[in-house]
């Protein structure tokens, strides 16, 4: 495997397992629109009638966010980029943990995996960083290690504005973002009621303007911001569709985010259920486990030449 393959296979690794997590879990905010912060309260929802949908959409919003885990399955789409799917448990009360299983089922980033000789890996997040589980193929030129291990420091660096941006959702993420994005959007409808995997549940839906929020709703500084408001209007990103779905216990069980990217339409759509789940990951073995930014040095590869946001670091 050449030194550009390792490093076209490690920012792909990078890439999807970062989206996986930010699909599964929704937007990053680090804004409270819920009117208060309901911490004195351990107990998740209460199924009170609602008055309006912004009165619905901050109970769920609380009650999502003291829910703590929840297991997750997750389908994402990027135009021709990638598609993937995702399952597993995630856990947010101490920032992300848990462990997905993630399979590549089509795009670009699927032919990067399937030249290295796997289309499923496993993927372990951490308060500090996120392990990715490789196959024997790759194993063979990275001194027999199956895993990579990327700081989310490391991570903001590899990727620029970018990069920052990822690191940010990633340790922020937790499923009531989708909820946050509709509260700060200002832009709420209640669709109806319909039922989700058995449950009755209430549908609401609103549209959002992508680079206000990033601004809005993350930890970026203003050049970080800027950058990042570029690469959107570069990748052809301007408005993003959500759909959210609450059960009567005032819990968000399935959200669906749209787009349109110049490569494509991006959709993700993400199931929630099992709330409060034990959702923990451990470290890998560092006998077995190689850091990304390691292995870039030892292929003589400069770490920061590739912008994991938009994949053009994955090009040879």
């Amino acid at each position: 495997m050449k030194s550009t393959t390792v490093r076209r296979v490690g920012l792909s690794i990078a890439l999807a397992t970062a989206l996986a997590s930010v699909a599964a879990c929704g937007s990053s905010g680090s804004s409270d629109s819920s009117g208060g912060s309901g911490k004195d309260d351990k107990a998740v929802g209460k199924g009170a009638t609602r008055v309006s949908p912004i009165a619905a959409l901050r109970s769920a919003e609380q009650s999502t966010d003291k829910a703590d885990s929840a297991k997750v399955e997750s389908s994402t789409v990027m135009g021709s980029l990638m598609s993937m799917d995702a399952k597993g448990n995630l856990g947010w009360g101490d920032g992300l943990t848990g462990t997905l299983t993630m399979t590549y089922t089509g795009g670009t980033l699927a032919d990067t995996m399937r030249a290295a000789g796997s289309t499923s890996m496993e993927a372990r997040y951490l308060p500090d960083a996120y392990y990715a589980r490789m196959g024997e193929k790759f194993a063979e030129q990275a001194d027999g290690k199956h895993w990579i291990k990327y700081d989310y420091d490391d991570l903001a660096k590899l990727g620029g504005s970018s990069g920052a941006y990822l690191k940010d959702q990633i340790q922020n993420s937790t499923p009531n973002q989708s909820v946050k994005l509709l509260l700060a959007s200002g832009d709420v409808t209640k669709v109806g009621t319909e039922p989700v995997r058995g449950q009755q549940t209430t549908h609401y839906a609103g549209t959002v303007d992508v680079a206000d929020l990033a601004a809005k709703n993350s930890n970026l500084t203003a050049s970080q911001l800027a950058a990042m408001k570029k690469q959107l209007t570069a990748a052809g990103v301007t408005t993003e569709h959500v759909d959210i779905w609450i059960n009567a216990q005032d819990l968000l069980v399935k959200k669906i985010e749209k787009g349109q990217m110049s490569s494509g339409q991006y959709t993700q759509t993400a199931f929630y259920s099992d709330y409060g789940v034990k959702a923990d990951a451990t470290v890998p073995p560092a006998s077995d486990t190689e850091d990304f930014t390691a292995l870039l040095k030892k292929q003589g590869l400069t770490p920061g030449s590739g912008d994991t946001a938009t994949g053009s670091g994955t090009s040879s």
